[in-house]
């Protein structure tokens, strides 16, 4: 039985002058960082990026190995239904999950993928696909698990979702005491990666 869990960030009193309001899910398998890499971009857009954020939590009856994604709403104004109709941005690092989710990414919507762990049997025309080794990028950096925060940098680099400044204070913010210079490097080689290999894009607005 899948469980859900629902969360709200308290978004800042002054507010920014982003128009749209953009759906995210991030999904993969339980071991994967996908909740925490879904806290740090709903940290990045609500406390520092002056939005306001939604963010529902799926996971299957094992933590470890099971499938699970987080669901976030960003957005200029109050977000009065936190559930997802269509993703605007898709991420994903496993297969079930791509399997599972790429019919609910919206058209001419922003998918995005480990390209070693997620073959996409066919990309609707119109899709922005953007695709990143972030396993074999954290192994470089001496530590797998924080392939999810090279996602993070990843997917700040090529939607402009969250600006890069915001979404290190939330690394800092969100990752265990002690972590916080490995993590900011694996933000860093995502990002890095996102602007060397695809070049900035305008942000999602």
């Amino acid at each position: 039985m899948e469980a859900v869990r629902v969360s709200e960030f308290a978004a800042p009193v002054r507010r920014s002058e982003i128009a749209a309001t953009t759906e995210i899910r991030v999904a993969g398998f339980g071991g994967q960082g996908v909740i925490l890499a879904g806290m740090i971009i709903g940290r990045a857009a609500a406390i520092y990026d002056d939005r306001h954020v939604t963010l529902t939590q799926s996971f299957g009856p094992e933590a470890r190995g099971s499938a699970c994604s987080v669901q976030l709403i960003v957005s200029p104004e109050p977000v009065l239904y936190p559930y997802l109709t269509h993703s605007d941005i898709l991420v994903v690092t496993s297969q079930e999950a791509y399997t599972r989710f790429a019919p609910s990414l919206r058209p001419r919507g922003t998918l995005i993928y480990e390209e070693e762990l997620v073959k996409p049997a066919h990309i609707p025309e119109g899709t922005n696909a953007f695709h990143i080794p972030c396993t074999r990028l954290a192994s470089e950096l001496g530590r797998k698990l924080v392939q999810n925060v090279v996602m993070v940098g990843f997917t700040a680099a090529v939607t402009g979702i969250v600006s890069p400044d915001a979404a290190r204070k939330a690394v800092r913010d969100s990752v265990p005491r002690g972590t916080e210079d490995l993590n900011l490097a694996a933000f860093d080689k995502g990002l890095e990666f996102g602007l060397t290999v695809y070049g900035k894009l305008e942000a999602v607005r």
